[in-house]
């Protein structure tokens, strides 16, 4: 749709509801492949296989984990599909047209932090293949600067600088990246799980790897109880979830491009469900077969591919795996912060900027590296901050307004989403409730028990949602002209 008279500070062509809509299926199966497919995906499939104490347990918890999560990215997506809008954009309904930035800029920050994060992961496998040689090696271990190795600073700018590339044509370009950067670590994920279950004598469920092995390799993810109890496989469906909590946000910056909710949903339930299953069987039979093969529990398969005898193996691995990597930057943390920071200034700031912008703050934090460590911990701590954000945009989409969004005065100052002085007092109060709960009290206090962490980003989606449906009840909002996309 066209809107008429604007505000130009709500609106450029970047944050208009999409006109082109010609994301079908497979491109919607995409988002996921570019989004799972990659080294820190696999890692923090492997790190979970290992909570889980058996094959049967783990995809039993991944199973139903990505049942969720299919559920979760639905909600999200149709409303992306309704309204045409980026989720900088639809954040006006619910916490007003400025009070919007507050959760955009959220998530682009959070952004930045997994850009950086990707980013190292894809300049490691790099690394992982260089450092064969003996010559490199002895450059690798010599030379220091930032923090890190002189090798993985070089291998990181080179990676970084590799993907602004990728965002110079807008989302067509996201689009035709991902429809052959998702898949293509497939190609590698089998290359590398057949070759070691041959190495290993054969193929097989039982992973064999010793408890005390499991509880050392265990110890750091804060997950009460053994390997393959109860809590722990709790844990493990949490994280899982928790995984995506950025992208339950953002996820209508996609699916507005779609042709029909029929399309979001297939490429859903190809991308999600079914692709998060075999994805997570294939690296949990790599992490068993390469136990059998070197007598040690490798994790990151970067790691495991550099072991290769051969050198074009190793190459072909470790250079998928990097591509791969590229993908879920462009999809998860590109595209977001590229509509968010337009979205705090639409006259000066467009898609393109505002991906420079997100990678700028990526090379900023590289030598600081905060996101090395344990896998599990840093997903439940930068997802937690997102919880609130969404429980109170679907409460708001789904329960207040009914699914019914009137779009035009999403890009007008004084229209339905004025609110308190463009504010909406409701969401900011939940986001607070909300955060509390997620992210300050677990991360910055000893009041709350030490399993609470895990599940911060749920406590953050049903705090912040039934806070704001409670305020709104009790404080109607305005009638006002309603009408879908």
């Amino acid at each position: 749709m066209d809107i008429r008279n604007p505000s130009p500070d709500l609106y450029n062509e970047d944050l208009a509801p999409a006109k082109e809509r010609n994301w079908g299926t497979f491109s919607i199966f995409n988002v996921w492949t570019s989004d799972v497919h990659s080294l820190w995906g696999y890692y923090l499939a492997a790190s979970l296989f290992l909570l889980c104490g058996s094959f049967t347990n783990f995809l039993n918890a991944i199973g139903l984990s990505s049942l969720v999560i299919f559920f979760l990215m639905n909600l999200v997506g149709y409303a992306g599909v309704k309204t045409g809008v980026p989720y900088p954009v639809l954040a006006r309904a619910s916490f007003g047209i400025w009070g919007a930035n507050l959760p955009a800029l959220v998530r682009a920050v959070v952004a930045c932090f997994w850009y950086g994060a990707q980013t190292a992961a894809a300049s490691g496998a790099i690394v992982a293949l260089l450092t064969r040689s003996d010559a490199i090696m002895a450059f690798h271990k010599s030379t220091h600067l930032l923090g890190h190795s002189g090798l993985e600073v070089i291998c990181f700018v080179v990676v970084w600088a590799l993907q602004l590339l990728i965002i110079q044509n807008g989302m067509e370009t996201v689009r035709k990246f991902q429809d052959w950067a998702g898949p293509a670590v497939w190609i590698a994920m089998l290359v590398l799980a057949v070759g070691l279950c041959v190495k290993a004598g054969g193929f097989s469920f039982d992973h064999g790897i010793p408890q005390d092995v499991l509880l050392a390799k265990t110890k750091d993810a804060g997950v009460p109880g053994e390997p393959g109890s109860f809590w722990a496989l709790m844990a493990v469906g949490a994280t899982w979830i928790t995984y995506f909590a950025a992208l339950y946000l953002n996820f209508c910056d996609f699916s507005r491009y779609a042709k029909d909710k029929s399309t979001v949903k297939k490429g859903n339930l190809w991308g999600l469900p079914i692709n998060l299953v075999l994805f997570s069987l294939v690296a949990g039979v790599t992490t068993i077969a390469a136990f059998k093969v070197y007598g040690e529990v490798l994790l990151h398969p970067e790691q495991i591919s550099a072991k290769f005898d051969s050198w074009f193996l190793a190459l072909l691995a470790a250079l998928t795996f990097a591509v791969a990597t590229l993908g879920i930057n462009v999809v998860a943390n590109f595209v977001s912060p590229a509509f968010d920071f337009a979205n705090v200034f639409p006259r000066k700031v467009s898609f393109k900027t505002g991906g420079y912008i997100a990678a700028g703050i990526a090379l900023v934090l590289y030598p600081f590296a905060p996101w090395e460590g344990n896998a599990a911990t840093f997903v439940g701590a930068i997802g937690a901050t997102m919880g609130p954000l969404l429980g109170i945009i679907l409460v708001d989409y789904y329960l207040i307004a009914k699914g019914e969004v009137n779009v035009e005065a999403l890009y007008h100052e004084d229209g339905e989403y004025r609110y308190q002085g463009g504010w909406n007092v409701n969401a900011l109060v939940a986001t607070a409730a909300g955060a509390l709960f997620s992210s300050i009290l677990p991360n910055f206090t000893s009041l709350l028990p030490s399993w609470w962490g895990i599940y911060g980003w749920f406590f953050g989606v049903a705090i912040g949602g039934v806070v704001y449906y409670a305020m709104a009840m009790a404080m109607p909002r305005k009638a006002g002209v309603v009408k879908a996309g």
